[in-house]
């Protein structure tokens, strides 16, 4: 295990959330920084003998003009995040890595994601067809994985929400789906594209967005026929997993959830990209469908997300919970939630990586329902959406892995 060599290829790899994964991970690697808010680096994991911080090598997608050492820089100075000195000690690793990012595809991201594209990927986006991005996705990652000579390589997506679809494309088999990728009307996203090209290419795929992603029978199919795992999506940082606490407690006590309203305001790229409705649509759904699956019932309930400039890469949750307690008496919960959104959210990206790689070793496919507990919407399980049941299937699966030696 110690030669191997894993790549980590993200999908909007100059993004906040990407920037802060590349930038955690070279930090790690010439070991300026401490493992905190990694779950991976619990001593409840260390029996799993997971892959070294060592062995990793980043390359990935874009559709903008930047780099991860100029979006490191900016970060740094707008969200008071890095230190200075860590940032020296990082570049040349992420000089390293922005060697190997390529131009990614604009298919059905929408009119605001399109906006920020660089006159590279805009001028593909007018000849490319679903396959032909397929094929020229898949190719960038080979690329990546001869020059660096990988074993293997783990597809993260971490870039923008994209509009919902509205297509029939769930009922459809692989067979039915492949047909229509020679089409210029196919309705699957950026992210479901990327998806199909890492499975084809015999990579792993991660989708930490509220996006489609690998969220259809049909790719389920693909993955299970090409032997690799995927897992997805949208992940899990700050409101949603504190009602992911918090709920379960109002249930297992019999507490009425009258209405519990939520207030999220952030000034990042992502938070411009959910300040158009159409974007936005998907990421209330997922934060939204929490409550009624733990409560067993449905609350009012409000979520908003506003685009504040000035935030930055910070982002504040106001929730408001009004409960009925007994005899019928009315009580409130109040918390703010404030954040570094790429700090809540990288670390999370990198334990991804790290169980997906251990359980790739085992060499089991399709999705990996023990990890759960990351994601909002998470894909292929029953177990409902309670944190602590959640991260029960995470243990338990460790225990089984150690348990076969």
């Amino acid at each position: 295990m110690a030669s191997e060599k894993i790549g980590i290829w993200l999908i909007g790899a100059w993004g906040g959330v990407s920037t802060t994964a590349a930038t955690g991970l070279a930090a790690l690697q010439q070991g300026v920084a401490e493992e905190t808010a990694l779950v991976s680096s619990l001593p409840r994991f260390e029996e799993l003998e997971l892959a070294d911080w060592s062995q990793f090598v980043v390359g990935g997608h874009e559709i903008r003009d930047t780099g991860f050492v100029a979006e490191a820089a900016i970060l740094q100075q707008k969200s008071r995040v890095f230190s200075p000195e860590m940032l020296e000690a990082v570049g040349p690793t992420l000089k390293q890595f922005d060697e190997n990012v390529r131009t990614g595809t604009l298919w059905n991201v929408g009119q605001t994601i399109s906006s920020f594209a660089s006159s590279e990927a805009v001028e593909l986006a007018k000849t490319e067809k679903p396959t032909d991005i397929i094929s020229r996705i898949q190719s960038d990652v080979q690329t990546f994985r001869d020059a660096n000579e990988l074993d293997h390589v783990v597809v993260v997506n971490l870039s923008s929400t994209e509009p919902t679809i509205d297509s029939d494309s769930d009922k459809l088999s692989w067979s039915e789906l492949s047909a229509r990728l020679d089409s210029d009307e196919s309705p699957l996203p950026a992210s479901s594209l990327y998806a199909i090209a890492a499975m084809q290419a015999g990579c792993s795929y991660v989708n930490f967005t509220p996006s489609v992603g690998s969220n259809l029978p049909a790719l389920n199919e693909l993955a299970e026929s090409q032997g690799v795992l995927h897992v997805g999506r949208d992940g899990k940082t700050g409101e949603t997993l504190m009602k992911a606490v918090l709920a379960p407690m109002f249930a297992d006590r019999n507490l009425n959830v009258m209405s519990w309203v939520g207030h999220n305001i952030f000034g990042n790229l992502d938070g411009k990209v959910l300040d158009d409705p159409i974007n936005k649509a998907s990421k209330v759904t997922s934060k939204d469908r929490l409550l009624t699956e733990i409560l067993g019932y449905k609350p009012q309930s409000l979520v908003s997300i506003e685009y504040i400039e000035s935030m930055a890469d910070w982002k504040t949750a106001w929730d408001h919970i009004h409960f009925q307690g007994f005899l019928g008496t009315a009580m409130t919960l109040q918390f703010t939630w404030q954040g570094c959104d790429s700090i809540l959210a990288a670390p999370l990206a990198l334990d991804l990586v790290r169980f997906t790689e251990r359980e790739r070793r085992r060499g089991t496919s399709g999705v990996m329902t023990q990890l759960s507990s990351f994601f909002k919407s998470p894909m292929g399980t029953d177990v409902p959406p309670e944190f602590a049941k959640q991260y029960a299937l995470l243990e338990a699966w460790a225990d089984e892995v150690v348990a076969e030696g």
